[in-house]
């Protein structure tokens, strides 16, 4: 099923970002990184979060500055420095896996809009460093729970309803 609307397909998403980057994190010390729940999670998210479309978060109608949040997964760039600071430092073996992920250039932070592959990585850590166990695949509704409580926060803006409504429009039937 090919959505009407613009932007990347979230099968291929799935198969070639999500998929491959997960099984590159993959190690003994990260049990079940690259599970299909993750792989669906990340999927739904980037549905939620960007629709599979900007690549900077849109504050608004005139918004013409870049951020707060880059990429398909609309990470803020004191997430990722949190990411690395407090989670990949005390895990040299997956940091290095990670650092692998980026390139020379541009920053870091830019490339949470540019690299798919890196953004997915921070995107799947986000959420396998909180103490959430991944809902079963398939279980959209379990996704949007954890998406809301360990990615958008519950202050955050979005809601799960939100989440399975993009689910449905975007990913739904792609998998």
């Amino acid at each position: 099923m090919v959505s009407s609307l613009s932007g990347i397909s979230p099968r291929h998403f799935a198969l070639y970002v999500v998929r491959d980057t997960l099984a590159r994190l993959a190690g003994p010390d990260v049990p079940g990184i690259d599970s299909p729940s993750a792989v669906e999670l990340l999927v739904g998210i980037a549905a939620q979060e960007s629709g599979f479309r900007a690549l900077d978060q849109i504050t608004g109608p005139n918004d013409t500055r870049l951020g707060p949040a880059y990429g398909l997964y609309q990470i803020e760039p004191a997430t990722r420095a949190d990411i690395h600071a407090n989670f990949l430092r005390h895990r040299p073996a997956l940091n290095e896996r990670v650092c692998r992920l980026l390139a020379a250039d541009p920053s870091p932070d830019h490339q949470l809009a540019t690299n798919l592959a890196y953004a997915t990585a921070i995107a799947r850590l986000v959420i396998y460093r909180s103490p959430y166990r991944l809902a079963a695949p398939g279980d959209v509704a379990g996704h949007a729970w954890i998406w809301k409580q360990a990615y958008n926060t519950p202050r955050g803006k979005g809601t799960t309803e939100d989440f399975v409504r993009n689910w449905d429009r975007l990913v739904a039937g792609s998998l």
